[in-house]
């Protein structure tokens, strides 16, 4: 079945704290269920290692900390320095030790909630910059962030799959996804699958869809 012709799901600010909050439930417990020695593996992301992508998840609760900031005080407070700077980031904290690294992205995400759970609902509709250059408000930051956990989740690489993540969030990740690339109705036309399937293949990961066009990788 195509999911998402004629579909236009509604995503609302209290369904993106829910997700955020989930996402990363399901993020800790896989983690929790890894030997130190297993994050020196492989993820599914090409040339990541868990390292790699659990020093990334750490440093977007933090990147995403310093727009919770600007939200709250006014004070300009970009993402990250620079692009390259993120990545050099990243690549260092491929090479720190896995217990630290756990308790950088546990201490961050725990951070990053404690300070949405302070701007009130004034705040919230504070506009930020996201790394992108996009002017967002900031009550898209939680969305943001359950993006995140959920597709890093699955990124992981130990079993957690898009059938494991909830439907209301795979609706309006498609739909996000399908707009921002550009994907008509007619495009989606001969994508048939279950929606886990298809928000697999849109979010430019494996899947089991037959005949849909490659796209590149997203998030």
């Amino acid at each position: 079945m195509s999911i998402l012709i004629g579909t236009t799901p509604t995503r609302t600010f209290d369904d993106s704290r829910r997700w955020a909050t989930e996402g990363t439930a399901l993020l800790t417990g896989a983690l929790d269920g890894l030997a130190l020695a297993d994050y020196d593996g492989d993820s599914q992301l090409p040339g990541w290692t868990r390292k790699h992508l659990l020093g990334h998840v750490a440093a977007n609760a933090e990147a995403l900390g310093n727009l919770v900031s600007w939200a709250e005080t006014g004070v300009e407070k970009r993402m990250y320095a620079s692009t390259e700077q993120r990545n050099a980031d990243i690549e260092a904290a491929a090479t720190r030790p896995a217990e630290e690294l756990r308790e950088w992205y546990l201490r961050a995400a725990g951070e990053l909630d404690a300070a949405m759970d302070r701007l009130t609902a004034e705040q919230w509709e504070h506009e930020v910059i996201t790394a992108q250059l996009v002017p967002r408000k900031a009550s898209d930051i939680p969305w943001m962030r359950a993006r995140e956990v959920f597709i890093h989740a699955v990124d992981l690489g130990v079993g957690i799959t898009f059938a494991d993540l909830p439907e209301d969030f795979l609706l309006a990740l498609a739909d996000e996804i399908r707009t921002k690339r550009g994907l008509s109705d007619e495009d989606l036309r001969g994508v048939a699958g279950p929606l886990p399937e298809v928000a697999a293949w849109l979010a430019g990961r494996p899947h089991g869809l037959i005949e849909a066009p490659e796209l590149g990788p997203w998030l």
